[in-house]
């Protein structure tokens, strides 16, 4: 007695029928991502360039790690993203991605003047 005969279908014709569903949800989802990317960089183009005090009151970072097979041979990498959080005169506060390089050099309790644009870090000069 075989897989199909008490089902009345192979295994086979099943997934000839569910891959393109999966094709199209990974497709999907990487459009999404893109028009989500898109939209986000043309929000932040239409607003303005706003210099403010802030202080400095956290930093973090992130690391994801990755690693796949090659001819037999696992390669492994990572990468880091670097979070810091500033809190202005308002009370409110605001998470931007910086580079290694910035994260390095800021330290948390400075207080300076931040510059941003909607959800896009643009620097941070640190008062003597």
């Amino acid at each position: 007695m075989g897989f199909d005969q008490g089902f009345g279908f192979d295994m086979f014709s099943l997934i000839s029928v569910i891959f393109p569903f999966f094709f199209i949800l990974v497709f999907g989802l990487i459009l999404f991502t893109i028009f989500k990317g898109i939209k986000l960089w043309s929000h932040n183009n239409k607003q303005p360039v706003l210099d403010v005090s802030a202080k400095l009151v956290a930093k973090r970072t992130e690391v994801s790690r990755n690693s796949h097979n090659h001819n037999n041979h696992v390669h492994h990498h990572s990468s880091t993203t670097y979070y810091t959080t500033f809190e202005v005169d308002s009370g409110d506060r605001m998470e931007f991605v910086v580079t290694g390089s910035e994260y390095g050099q800021l330290a948390e309790g400075d207080f300076g003047k931040l510059k941003f644009q909607g959800t896009r870090y643009l620097g941070f000069e640190r008062w003597q």
